[in-house]
């Protein structure tokens, strides 16, 4: 499809998101209910790459971002569509744009239930299914499971030491989106026998934190990774987002008080991407739905 499209009154044509004002951006966000903030809208404009949809006189009827990892993979968010043309097509050519600067990469994204038979029309596949937990975190946390190795903060300037782990865990190097999630956040480490086995980040992001990544080898030392930071935020508001349904890290993040606000859908176009397999590292809480 062409790099632009008319849908009915609209005639829109794609531009690279780094050229249009974020203030219309965030505004394209607050007219679906997504909670981004302008600078959240800058973090990702760094991260990615992105195109917004606009009419001749500048307006902003839609956006989506792809974050490459390598030459072969890259994940898809922030696809959004204004109410006013979202049964007109756009979703479907924003894809296409999609698609045409993303070559031949596997591609993989979170799925909305409103979009998600648009991108198995595109050739997506579901995967898994997202909990957005999340509320005011309470002084009067769970307890946790006996630590089994030692939990230390992690500075920013010695990322190199869980990039071997995360990329195991995601399935591909990510090191650049590392150092980017890292500015500003507070990192912890899991270690045993000298070892680093998990790591966990918090940061701030729309109405308050998102706890997250979290990478753990099994449900006690995710709790463990995220505890460390719900009890830093006591009275504030945290998110976590995870693929893990049931379990006791499910069960930690439902008695800490945290409540699921919707889900997603995990779904993939090209190679499977998620491929978890039993004692080894794995993604139990996302970075953010388009990060993953």
């Amino acid at each position: 499809m062409g790099r632009s499209v008319r849908l009915k009154s609209f005639e829109l044509v794609a531009r690279d998101i780094r050229e249009v004002d974020v203030k219309l951006l965030h505004a394209l966000s607050i007219a679906v209910g997504w909670p981004h903030r302008s600078k959240d809208w800058d973090f990702l404009r760094r991260a990615g790459q992105g195109i917004v949809a606009v009419d001749g006189i500048g307006r902003v009827f839609g956006s989506a971002m792809w974050f490459p990892h390598g030459r072969e993979f890259a994940t898809i968010g922030l696809v959004i569509t204004s109410p006013r043309t979202q049964a007109q097509g756009s979703g479907r050519w924003l894809m296409e744009q999609v698609f045409e600067r993303c070559g031949k990469r596997n591609l993989s994204l979170n799925s909305t239930d409103a979009a998600y038979h648009l991108y198995l029309s595109l050739g997506f596949s579901k995967e898994a299914v997202v909990y957005q937990w999340q509320g005011e975190v309470v002084s009067s946390l769970p307890a946790v499971p006996v630590l089994d190795g030692e939990l230390r903060s992690l500075s920013a300037e010695n990322l190199q030491e869980i990039a071997a782990l995360d990329e195991c865990a995601f399935g591909t190097s990510r090191q650049k989106l590392l150092a980017l999630l890292s500015e500003g956040a507070s990192i912890c480490t899991l270690s045993r026998g000298g070892e680093i086995v998990g790591y966990s980040m918090k940061r701030e992001f729309g109405r308050g934190h998102v706890i997250g990544p979290i990478v753990a080898s099994n449900d006690c030392d995710a709790i463990h990774l995220t505890a460390v930071h719900l009890k830093e935020l006591t009275g504030r508001f945290a998110r976590v987002d995870t693929r893990e349904q049931t379990g006791l890290f499910a069960d930690y993040l439902q008695q800490s008080r945290l409540g699921i606000s919707e889900t997603v859908i995990t779904m993939s176009k090209g190679r499977r991407f998620l491929n978890r397999k039993e004692n080894e590292p794995w993604v139990y809480g996302l970075a953010g739905h388009a990060l993953s």
